[in-house]
């Protein structure tokens, strides 16, 4: 995980992701997933830029499937935008750093 990134799990979802005040952006990964390793930078990189503006958190998919259930998820990585608690914005599978951010930003003023 960056520096600026944060662990989430099944124990600090509602806390630290539907109860934030600041947008959160969720990377649902896993350790064997080649795109999730690649992605993985470019979610580094928003972080930083975009901090303060956005929490981004990581959720290992491998250990929190009743969460991938509840969001409908099929495959990874998937990144997820909450804000307000309810998700927002979703991308799927591995997308650029320009795709990503516009998708996100809109959601961000």
């Amino acid at each position: 995980m960056g520096q600026k990134t944060f662990e989430v799990t099944g124990d600090n979802f509602q806390t630290e992701v539907l109860n934030s005040e600041t947008p959160v952006l969720v990377d649902f990964w896993a350790e064997w997933c080649g795109p999730c390793k690649m992605i993985g930078p470019i979610v580094d990189e928003i972080s930083t830029e975009l901090q303060g503006k956005l929490r981004v958190g990581k959720l290992d998919a491998d250990l929190n499937q009743d969460i991938l259930q509840q969001y409908g998820i099929m495959g990874i990585p998937t990144l997820i935008l909450f804000k307000g608690g309810q998700p927002v914005e979703r991308v799927v599978g591995f997308q650029n750093k320009d795709r990503i951010l516009s998708k996100i930003e809109r959601h961000l003023s």
